[in-house]
This record gives structure tokens, sequence and C-alpha cells, in this order.
């Protein structure tokens, strides 16, 4: 299961329940209303604008989150910026459609490519079984003649036998235009023989097709679905981003993976992420690793990695000198791959974020790593160490390698360690520093009392750009919370909540 940091409680996106139905709200009344737009069109009835309303929202909801999950580490601000496009551009569509009758309402398609003609999705809406006839319907934009799709995703539908002979059909007549093709969780709550089959279909209905991007997340494939997309995947020599998150990726079905994809030179892109890899699965896929020179973004994160797989990995990125981004997120990896990934990230230059939470790495892998990227010169932007068992004995360097980056970084997350007062003082004080772009630091639950707090709030106070400090989970009294709260009395917004520390009283005294 993958670990959860606070710094998740600041993202925007997604966006609860109650805001989505807000914005439905909004967009009823928007519908309502008499405006320009409906003098010339017509104003729509209250039970049409619900209606039209969560279609829109649903639509603007599917964009915004394609955005956002290309930039799952982002705050989520720019999939808000695509929700509310959306949906606004959507409510003018459907107000120039004006009010219509109950049988013109049913002949209107589902919302399948709300933000670029060449996107034909099926994923909007409730996850759900598609039958043959419903299959049919809604694959008709891909037989019409002169169509110009080219990236498709069938995720969220789950593909019975006789619903996949109709996919697979249609997918045969369009696979020479594809270049993306996003087939993840299309299965769902399907018996293993009937998935196997539906997976077979779609692979001989695209295979020899050349795909730059390729994602079979959410299918627990195991080995047997793995080989399954055999023939798909033995065609792909040109992929640039392949996903496998969440697919019940077992050692055997790395190996198999390995096995079947001829060539992974052009791979920029290689997620794996919630899988039972193991050791051995991660030395299947260091191999395809080291077959990717041009490698920009690599995520096997949450794939219950031990010290071997995790060597593995750390051994075979040194072929990958053009990486950007690097998530190995909750594994159980321990110092030494920290030792040995930090020989790879000093000759690492295009680093931008590095994900090293809940790996176990200690002081030691931690310490290596930091001083390895002090010493590199990559212009990174976000370093997470989150719940390595960290104390302040590794502060210094930590301290070192976030001066050495102030022109670049935006977010530090060092939360759940052992950091104290003492290396919260070290960090604080290389804060003062001038950061261009600091956005957020987070070193909640690092047993910290009132002095490491005071230092790491006096040092980020007023920083221009700066959002959020984040030292919740320590061990401040009410006087501590206090004092934190005083100092950010006139930037409140940029202190995050302090409600639950622990108000123990200070040995030494000084916080009580």
């Amino acid at each position: 299961m993958e670990s959860t940091s606070p710094m998740d409680s600041v993202k925007l996106w997604p966006p609860s329940h109650s805001t989505r139905l807000v914005l439905m709200d909004r967009i009823v009344k928007n519908l309502t209303t008499p405006s320009i737009l409906s003098r010339k069109y017509g104003l729509l009835s209250k039970e049409e604008a619900e209606e039209d309303a969560k279609q829109i929202e649903s639509a603007a909801f599917v964009a915004a989150t394609q955005q956002f999950e290309k930039e799952p580490e982002s705050d989520g601000g720019s999939a808000v910026q695509v929700y509310a496009k959306e949906s606004s551009k959507l409510m003018v569509e459907f107000i120039k459609t004006g009010p219509r009758t109950k049988e013109d309402r049913e002949t209107i398609p589902e919302l399948i490519t709300p933000y670029h003609e060449h996107v034909f999705d099926l994923s909007g809406g409730r996850r759900a079984f598609i039958e043959a006839e419903e299959a049919r319907e809604l694959l008709k934009p891909l037989k019409e003649p002169g169509n110009k799709f080219t990236k498709i995703c069938f995720s969220n539908r789950s593909f019975g036998l006789p619903a996949a002979h109709v996919a697979a059909s249609v997918l045969s007549s369009v696979k020479d235009q594809l270049t993306e093709v996003d087939l993840s969780d299309i299965v769902s709550r399907r018996p293993e023989p009937e998935a196997v089959q539906v997976m077979k279909m779609f692979s001989s209905a695209l295979e020899g097709c050349q795909l730059n991007h390729l994602n079979l997340s959410n299918n627990a494939l195991g080995e047997k679905g793995v080989r399954a997309f055999g023939g798909l995947l033995k065609s792909q020599g040109n992929l640039v981003e392949l996903c496998f998150m969440n697919s019940g990726i077992s050692q055997e079905a790395a190996k198999a993976v390995c096995e079947l994809i001829p060539s992974t030179g052009k791979l920029k892109m290689l997620h794996f992420h919630h899988n039972m890899s193991g050791d051995e699965g991660a030395v299947a896929i260091s191999q395809l690793v080291k077959g990717s020179p041009n490698l920009e973004d690599f995520r096997c994160s949450s794939s219950r990695i031990g010290s071997a797989g995790g060597i593995a990995l750390a051994e075979a990125l040194k072929t990958s000198t053009l990486l950007k981004k690097l998530d190995l997120r909750d594994n159980m990896f321990g110092p030494k791959p920290g030792v040995a990934l930090s020989h790879t990230l000093s000759t690492v230059i295009n680093l931008t974020e590095i994900h090293l939470s809940y790996l176990n790495l200690e002081n030691e892998g931690t310490i290596a790593i930091a001083n390895a990227l002090k010493e590199s010169i990559s212009t990174l932007e976000i370093i997470e160490l989150a719940g390595n068992n960290i104390t302040s004995e590794a502060a210094k360097a930590l301290a070192e390698c976030i001066i050495s980056k102030k022109h670049s970084l935006t977010r530090i997350n060092l939360s759940e360690n052992e950091i104290k007062d003492a290396g919260a003082v070290v960090i604080g004080k290389a804060l003062e520093d001038a950061f261009e772009r600091l956005c957020v630091v987070d070193l909640s639950t690092n047993g910290i009392r009132k002095d490491g707090a005071m230092a790491l709030a006096k040092a980020v106070v007023g920083k221009p750009g700066f959002r959020l400090l984040n030292i919740n989970g320590n061990f401040l009294s009410y006087k501590g919370v206090e004092v934190v709260r005083e100092i950010f009395k006139n930037f409140p917004r940029m202190l995050g909540p302090l409600d639950e520390n622990d108000p123990r009283e200070d040995e030494d005294g000084g916080d009580i």
C-alpha cells in the first residue's frame, strides 16, 4: 500500500465532492438565468439545466484529471485551471444548443472528447461494465471516414467478450493512425479467463500499430495478462511512454515485460507503481532501464522492492543520464541502495524531481544522496525524503544540499523523520538564504519543539511566492503554537494547521 505524506493535504486536485456540487449548482444557475446568450438561443428549464450541468462538470473533471495525471507531483493548480476553462467553454456550447425536446436530448451523444479533436475518450462518467450494443454506439465516431483520432482512452469501462468483439473490430480499422493508447482498467471485475481473452482480443486488434504511448495500468495483469498483450507488446519498438500502474506486476510478469518488448531505446517515461515485483522483479525492470538511454521519467514505487532490487535499479539508472524525474517511494530499500543511488545521482545533470520517501534510507543513505545532489549541477525543484528514519545527524548534509539548490527548489518534504530541534535549527538556518522559487516546506512529525519550529518559521515567513510551512504533528506546546502563529500573523495562509501537535512539556524547560 502506498504511503501518504502530510503534503498531500495541500493538493488542489482532485476537488472534494462538495466542491463539484457547488460547480454544478453554479452551472445550473448560469443556464437558467437570462443573459445575452439566452436571449439569442433560448433559456433552459431547471430540469434541462441540471441534466446538462452533470455532463458539463463530468467532462471538465475528466479533462482536468488527465492534465493532473501528466504532472502528478504538482499541487494540481494547472488541473484546476483546466477544470474552470473546460466547464466555462462547455457551458457556452450547451447554451448555444438551446432548449431541446426530450427526443432531441436523447440523440445528443455523450461527451467523449471535451478538449481535443484528436482524442477519443470513454473514461468519463461512472465506472461500469460496457455491453456490445453500447460499445457499438459509443465507438461510432471511430468508424467515421476521415476521422482524426490519434489517441484513444478506454479506461474506466469494463469490457466483456461481446463488447470486446465490437471494440476489436473498430480498433483494427484505425490502428494505423493511432499514436497513444490507454487500455487501463478495461477488465474490472471480470473472471480471469474472460479478462485474459478480452486482453488477447485487444492485443490482436492493435498488433503492429506504432505507438509512442501505451498504458496498461489497473488491469491486475500478472504474467498471464502481460502475455495476453504479447502480440501488441512485441510489435512496439518506438514507445516513448509505458505505464504499468497497479497491474499485478510480479517477478514473473516483470520478466515477461522485459522479454516481450523488443526495444526501449526511445523510451522517455517508464512507470511501475503499486505492484508486487519484489527484488527479482526489480532486477528484471532494471534490464528495461538499462536499455533506455533516453529515459527522463522513471517511477518504480510501492512495489515491495528490497535492498537487492534497489541496488539493481540504482546501477541500471547510471545509463539514464537524461533523467528528470525519479520516483522510488514506498519500498524496502534500506541504506545500501541509497548509497548506490548516490553514485548514480552524481552523474545526472537534468534532474528536477526526486521522490525517495519511505525507503528506510536512514542517515547513511540520506547523507550519501544529499552529498551527491549537492555536487551535481542539476536544477532540482522537488526533493522528498519523508519517512526514512533520518535524525539530526543528517541535517548538515541536507542543509548544504538545500542551499546548493536555492535557485531552483520549490518543494522540500522531510516529514515523518526524527530530525528534532537540533536538525530543524540547522535546516532553518539554511532556509534563511535567498530562495527564489521555494513554495512548500514540510517537516511535520519530526519530534520538533519550539526552538526548531521558530527557526523554520522565521526562515520562510514572508518569502516571495512561499505558500506553506507544515510543522504539524510535532511536540509544540500551547505556548509554542502561539509563538509560531505570532510569527505568521501577517501571513496566516503560509502556515499549515497545528492542531495535531503534542503539547507535552519541553524537557529542557524551554517550551512550556
